[in-house]
């Protein structure tokens, strides 16, 4: 029997979501539609050939009270998404049988089929829909034996009226539920990526995402001309300010100075945290105007101040380096900023050092 069955992400083999938790209660009331609108058609062709009262019975059961009883028996299970994919089953048994019962009146009979099959599909459940066939078989053969396997497909214009509210109404249903479904995935899609866009500890860029943006403005030096220049930025000796005052404070001294290195990306720019305590900012500049950004940022951090350690002075050092006129590789751009770094180191700290990229041979 058709039942409108939301579709669920990653299916029953899902487990570490945990997708089927909720599983009888997201389906309670698309069975209850499914069901309800699937009434119309039986009684319409029912109506129509005298049925008698076990006919009436067996649809007032699978349209009235299977929808609440498949409830109550998936909650009060032990394991609900078990007992709920043998509700799915039964639907599709209850689907095979109104054939039977309808005597294979042709429409009817088609769509009640074929949406207890889709609904299966749409689910998300592997293989649920191959596994709902046997059952609806048995639906049909058990029925079928009951009505002496009667054959009568022509369907009727009143049919054909009973059967388009189901036909409508839950093909609105699953479209609305798909698309509320895809709109919840394009969200945690967006949260997932911002997630992966961003270090969690500083809010600035993680470091796969702030190369992927320094490899563009790289690219932008190459192909227009573009100033770029790189600052590579170290927190000095960051080890002795974990070792006396704690990992916690260290922690607040990196975000501290991440938002500093924040401040230094002139618009245009990418900052981003490389690991540990060392920062990155991709500055569309020159050499000469990335270093006035460089000297007020080592300025900004040397005047920060902490409250749980009064004493505690930090210090950074900062290694620039401008792209090439000519084709270059980050990883070439990173080590000339990464040596102009260690000069400012080998110089005593809390400086800045520059260095230029080689002009390309032959120039």
């Amino acid at each position: 029997m058709a039942t409108s069955t939301p579709p669920v992400p990653g299916g029953a083999d899902d487990r570490r979501g945990g997708h089927l938790r909720n599983l009888p209660r997201r389906t309670y009331r698309f069975r209850i539609l499914g069901m309800g609108l699937a009434a119309l058609p039986l009684v319409v062709v029912l109506d129509a050939r005298d049925a008698s009262w076990p006919y009436w019975a067996w649809a007032g059961f699978a349209c009235l009270v299977w929808p609440h009883l498949a409830f109550v028996v998936a909650i009060r299970s032990r394991d609900p998404k078990l007992a709920e994919l043998r509700n799915f089953l039964f639907d599709s048994l209850l689907a095979g049988s109104y054939a039977a019962v309808l005597h294979f009146n042709v429409l009817p009979s088609v769509l009640l089929m074929s949406m207890a099959t889709a609904d299966k599909v749409n689910a998300g459940i592997r293989g649920l829909w191959l596994r709902s066939l046997p059952a609806m078989a048995a639906g049909l053969v058990g029925a079928g034996l009951f009505t002496g396997f009667a054959f009568s497909p022509e369907t009727t214009m009143p049919v054909v009226l009973a059967c388009l509210p189901i036909m409508v109404i839950h093909s609105l249903a699953v479209s609305l539920s798909s698309y509320q479904l895809v709109r919840k995935v394009q969200r945690q899609n967006l949260q997932l990526e911002a997630l992966n866009r961003t270090d969690a500890l500083t809010g600035l860029d993680s470091r796969a995402y702030w190369q992927s943006q320094a490899e563009h403005q790289l690219h932008r030096r190459h192909a227009k001309g573009h100033d770029a220049t790189l600052l590579l930025v170290d927190v000095d000796r960051f080890k002795d300010i974990n070792d006396r005052h704690g990992h916690a404070l260290g922690d607040d001294v990196l975000r501290e100075v991440g938002q500093h290195v924040r401040r230094a990306a002139l618009p245009g720019g990418h900052a981003g945290r490389l690991g540990g305590d060392e920062f990155a900012v991709a500055l569309p500049a020159g050499a000469a105007a990335a270093a006035v950004v460089a000297e007020q940022l080592r300025r900004d951090v040397a005047d920060l101040r902490f409250a749980k350690a009064p004493g505690l002075q930090v210090s950074i050092s900062i290694g620039l380096a401008t792209a090439a006129d000519h084709d270059m590789e980050l990883a070439d751009w990173m080590e000339t900023a990464d040596r102009a770094l260690y000069e400012a180191k080998r110089e005593g700290r809390n400086r800045v050092a520059v260095l230029t990229s080689p002009a390309k041979p032959g120039a």
